[in-house]
């Protein structure tokens, strides 16, 4: 088994310093428009030291789809220089800067759009207390929104980022255009589970493109997938399995399975006997790369993770204890923080700028998704 202060070269030739990342999480700390804050830059910089690599929070490809206030924008060429600045403060803290891009689709909210209605595959709204219905994109939309995903990519490289995280997971427009739940179409873009690939196989094309006519030096190109859906009809363990085959298909540098916790159990039957990332690391079989995450806060949960992963992506505990790799390298285990994240987040408040710190609140005292 691997140590997680190996080196790890990519099949696009980036090498990572070690096996540790920072996982992208929701801060709601960009401005009204989508801009980089000041906060924000020192925020990704104090959590950059001790790990391979930072992927930020989310930035939205398109301004139809951001998914919450404060949320980053790839969305348009004025974005590139704060961008760039956000990408060099995580790089001379010796991470390499990875942007992840995103679509929200049904996953956000008229009043997030400045009172435009949401749109998704297809006119279903999410399975979730309420949710908006959106409206089903025409065919003309889906094609900007696939080229928009390759202009985003294009920017990413002109900012100064080593690579990009396609945010293909939790339920926003990538994984809605597979979801047989959100993905009713009879088009090109919807069908069985294959022709529901579709949008996703022609978007990587438009990525994989853009690097090739952009980029001037080895840039990343990375996917995160959730492993199943709670909704019927939904995606299940055997569709996530039958995605990543068309995955390795391309070069693709890894794949980020999303998990609450890494040793989640999945709800198929069939899959029970080990860990959603065991099945997973075990199908992928060498092809690429498999990160894995959820509540990783001590050594132990490193090495766990690394038994089925190739890399470790760490998020909450480096919310709260941003020199954390740091400490797990210098074997400074005893100063790790520990206890509760809502304990951590009550003593740490004021620590944090206000839109961050509101935002946490939501998520410590009523425990909505992050």
């Amino acid at each position: 088994m691997v140590e997680f202060t190996d080196e790890l070269t990519l099949k696009s030739g980036v090498t990572l310093k070690n096996r540790l990342m920072m996982s992208p999480m929701t801060t709601r700390q960009s401005f009204f428009d989508g801009q980089v804050t000041t906060d924000e830059i020192h925020y990704y910089e104090q959590r950059a030291h001790g790990v391979g690599a930072i992927i930020t929070g989310a930035a939205n490809v398109q301004a139809g789809g951001k998914g919450w206030p404060g949320e980053l924008s790839i969305a348009d060429d004025a974005m590139i220089p704060r961008l760039h600045d956000l990408a060099t403060a995580i790089q001379n803290a010796g991470a390499k800067a990875i942007v992840q891009i995103v679509h929200a689709g049904r996953m956000t909210e008229k009043a997030t759009l400045g009172g435009v209605q949401t749109v998704s595959a297809s006119a279903i709204p999410a399975a979730r207390p309420n949710a908006e219905t959106p409206r089903a994109m025409t065919d003309d939309e889906v094609q900007a929104t696939i080229a928009a995903f390759g202009d985003a990519t294009r920017r990413a490289i002109q900012a100064g980022f080593d690579g990009i995280e396609l945010h293909g997971a939790n339920t926003y427009l990538i994984q809605q255009f597979f979801s047989p739940h959100s993905n009713r179409r009879t088009d090109q873009w919807g069908g069985d589970r294959e022709k529901r690939t579709h949008f996703i196989k022609a978007m990587l094309d438009v990525v994989f493109a853009a690097v090739k006519q952009y980029a001037d030096r080895p840039f990343i190109v990375g996917y995160r997938v959730s492993p199943e859906e709670f909704e019927t009809p939904g995606i299940r363990f055997a569709d996530t399995l039958y995605l990543i085959d068309e995955l390795a298909k391309y070069d693709l540098d890894y794949l980020h399975l999303s998990l609450n916790t890494y040793d989640r159990v999945t709800r198929a039957k069939e899959y029970q006997a080990k860990t959603a990332l065991a099945y997973v690391y075990e199908h992928v079989a060498g092809r690429l790369p498999v990160v894995g995450v959820g509540a990783v806060r001590n050594r132990d949960d490193v090495t766990n993770v690394l038994a089925h992963a190739d890399l470790v992506a760490v998020g909450e505990q480096l919310l709260f204890d941003p020199t954390w790799a740091e400490k797990l390298i210098d074997h400074h285990d005893d100063e790790i923080l520990t206890g509760t994240f809502a304990d951590l987040f009550a003593k740490q408040r004021d620590q944090f700028n206000l839109p961050l710190a509101d935002f946490l609140a939501e998520r410590y005292q009523s425990t909505p998704n992050m």
